[in-house]
């Protein structure tokens, strides 16, 4: 830890702990908004998530989690097959990847992981994953486009003009900006804000097992792990720390799987690795774990203000629809850069394959059923990229 981390007084770790959950604060909420979960239920398990992060990694790695992007449309498709219920004992699905590649690299190392889930199959799953819903957030949009387009325009002029950490929130000013539209301009409910309480407790949501929803939620979880080992290294470069052997990504990845369990059974969504974090402390250059663990108690107590979540659930649906225009785009162009980044050669017969029918099995609705159980969507799209990677020759080239 450099002079600058050791050296922070409680009050400036404090000041910093707020900011940084300020930044994960947009992405963490919109997902359960999204997806129909409890906003303050998201706060606490994203904080408490992060606290057992911590504990599992010894306390040595500045990581906030918060709600992942990447289980909005699997949630969504999950949750109209076995409930909203049997859906969050999916979550029991996503920690036993993440233990399963955690005692995969404890026992073969990284490398491995590379192997199973290279960019030609992490790619493609990606850019599912953000076009999957494009036509939800095109609905929610449309009913008020004028509203929806204040958000979406904020939201792109902050990421491209913003400086600083104003930069690492364009969500948060995105939908800041169209509730002030909608407000001013058209009609938002305010009443449930003013009749609720100041402190609650947060909503827990009822869990009921199914084995279906397990098996339907595993095969998302891959291209979360495999970000999650990219986030890692990012850290690493920030914090001038290797993480990666010490504590071990393998313990990371079982911090994380801890952490989306304990969300599922509370009713939260599935957390990861926040990108945006990782930026706010390249920025200010405070890489101390003890501030993000700040961030994670402040994100608790602002779970428990009644008022807070009252006004998050206010937000009109044409607000959350301009955001969506951008985040599920920019996520499918994640999956782009990714590829494009590792030179993958689309002129390859094998990538072709690999690409195409994982893209269209995706895209088209593909079902895959034996006896009760189904498989469909970006799941099996998942699982057939997998297969294919495994199955098809190999003929030495990207």
């Amino acid at each position: 830890m450099n002079e600058q981390n050791a050296n922070l007084s409680p009050f400036r770790k404090g000041i910093i702990g707020v900011q940084f959950l300020f930044v994960a604060f947009g992405a963490t909420v919109l997902v359960p908004l999204l997806i129909g979960l409890n906003p303050s239920t998201a706060l606490f398990t994203a904080g408490v998530g992060t606290l057992i992060f911590h504990l599992a990694t010894g306390g040595r790695v500045p990581i906030f989690l918060g709600s992942s992007f990447a289980f909005i449309a699997p949630i969504i498709q999950a949750t109209q097959l076995y409930g909203l219920p049997g859906t969050l004992s999916g979550m029991i699905g996503v920690a036993a990847v993440y233990f399963i590649m955690s005692a995969l690299v404890k026992w073969q190392g990284v490398k491995l992981i590379h192997k199973l889930f290279p960019p030609i199959v992490v790619g493609p799953i990606i850019i599912l994953i953000g076009i999957s819903l494009s036509g939800t957030g095109v609905k929610m949009a449309q009913t008020n486009w004028a509203v929806a387009l204040v958000s979406l325009a904020t939201a792109v002029l902050v990421s491209i003009k913003g400086k600083g950490l104003l930069r690492l929130i364009p969500i948060f000013c995105g939908i800041a900006m169209g509730y002030l539209v909608a407000f001013l301009f058209f009609e938002v409910d305010i009443r449930p804000i003013i009749e609720a309480d100041w402190f609650v407790l947060p909503q827990l949501a009822k869990t009921e097992f199914s084995w279906e929803a397990i098996l339907f939620m595993m095969p998302v979880a891959i291209a979360p792990v495999i970000e999650h080992i990219g986030d890692v290294y990012v850290v690493n470069t920030v914090a001038g720390e290797d993480y990666t052997k010490h504590p071990g990504l393998h313990r990371t990845m079982m911090g994380d799987g801890l952490a989306c369990l304990f969300a599922g059974f509370l009713g939260g969504p599935p957390v990861t690795t926040y990108s945006e974090v990782t930026g706010a402390m390249s920025i200010t250059k405070i890489t101390n774990p003890q501030v993000i663990r700040i961030a994670a108690v402040t994100g608790i107590l602002f779970s428990m203000l009644g008022k807070i979540n009252a006004f998050l659930c206010s937000i009109p649906e044409a607000v959350l629809g301009g955001i969506m225009l951008l985040l599920f785009g920019t996520i499918a162009t994640a999956g782009v850069s990714n590829m494009l980044q590792h030179q993958i050669n689309l002129s390859n017969t094998r990538n072709i394959v690999i690409f195409s029918l994982t893209m269209t099995i995706g895209i088209g609705g593909a079902q895959f059923t034996w006896g009760n159980f189904s498989l469909s969507g970006i799941g099996l799209a998942a699982v057939v990229g997998v297969l294919l990677n495994l199955l098809l020759p190999y003929d030495g080239k990207k």
